[in-house]
């Protein structure tokens, strides 16, 4: 649409966005007439006539200035917006943060996803993928009681995982280790899908070295896992600077409804799920995804990849309508970029 859109309108339009970005207040005729010089008043508000004809501009109060719709805002985005690159101020903390020695992955997500909201001023979000995406280093076997024991999976990113398992009341402590060392020499580098596959054809090939109690121990120890279903779990931080923009009860019932949204773990995981199937930084804006209908917010984010370049999460924030899209996108494109790099 936006080539269907003349030079004029097209500035007219640029300027109104521009404006609403960097203040959230409806642009008046006199003050583009002031700003652009060469056209009257009368001549810019049939042009914002025009514009909101098309459903790019609406007017919150009569005879106010207007404001882009979400419609708007998305031709902007697509068809205008210049993102320029990332300061190197910025660019430098989250650097900083990132390559603080000794962190899990899960640490890393939280302390890039909290300076993310606060360099960003708005809500962040990030999800952990979940034990299977993830390369695996070891598995031990803790005996708890006859028929328990704890499952202790750690992933080459540092993150451990615990399980306690049912076990027939028959398996000797003996049998915890040898399905330990089998399980280690074979899972080392693999994702827990592999670890699975390459553990069951080894299983069929060694059926004599393995008693059966054994071979069901290896077998329960993987199951553990690669049984569960669902996605990773969900970070968010920075809540409250969604409250910053909140001037009236209205507003303040929106955001209430939007942090509904950010704890409702699964319907928010499977839009992130949704952005992560797709290459580069996804924008969503207001009533584009109807978990934003109503609540005037944008969200902006990036899938990220971990080992073997492989997807195994997003990263993102949550903000109003009018967030500095031309700041805020690459600083959410370089933030999963780190986070790849790092965890590959």
């Amino acid at each position: 649409m936006i080539k269907d859109l003349n030079d004029r309108s097209r500035e007219i339009f640029r300027l109104i966005v521009d404006a609403f970005l960097e203040t959230g207040e409806p642009v008046g005729s006199r003050t583009l007439s002031r700003r652009l010089g060469s056209l009257s008043p009368a001549t810019i508000r049939n042009v914002m006539a025009d514009l909101e004809e098309l459903n790019l501009l609406s007017a919150p109060h009569v005879s106010a200035g207007r404001v882009p719709t979400e419609t708007g805002l998305r031709l902007f985005v697509d068809g205008l917006l210049e993102i320029g690159a990332l300061p190197d101020s910025e660019r430098r903390e989250l650097e900083t943060r990132g390559h603080a020695t000794g962190k899990s992955l899960p640490q890393l997500l939280e302390d890039l996803t909290s300076t993310l909201s606060g360099l960003s001023s708005c809500a962040g979000l990030v999800v952990v993928p979940k034990a299977e995406e993830r390369a695996l280093k070891q598995i031990e076997f803790v005996s708890l009681a006859p028929g328990r024991a704890l499952a202790v999976l750690v992933s080459e990113d540092g993150m451990v995982e615990n399980r306690v398992m049912q076990l027939p009341p028959s398996v000797p402590p003996a049998s915890l280790t040898i399905a330990a060392n089998f399980l280690n020499a074979h899972l080392a580098g693999k994702s827990l899908p592999e670890a699975k596959k390459a553990v069951q054809d080894e299983i069929v090939r060694k059926k004599g070295e393995l008693d059966a109690l054994t071979a069901k121990l290896v077998e329960t120890g993987l199951a553990i896992w690669t049984g569960e279903e669902g996605g990773g779990y969900l970070i968010v931080r920075g809540q409250s600077h969604l409250l910053q923009d909140v001037s009236a009860a209205a507003d303040l019932e929106r955001v209430r409804g939007l942090f509904e949204v950010l704890e409702a773990r699964e319907t928010m995981l499977r839009l992130l799920d949704s952005a992560s199937a797709a290459e580069g930084v996804q924008i969503f804006i207001g009533a584009e995804n109807r978990l934003f209908a109503g609540s005037g917010c944008s969200m902006i984010v990036s899938p990220y990849m971990g080992p073997r370049e492989k997807v195994i999460g997003a990263i993102g924030v949550v903000g109003p309508l009018r967030m500095n899209y031309a700041r805020i996108i690459p600083m959410v494109d370089y933030t999963a970029r780190l986070i790849s790099r790092l965890s590959g």
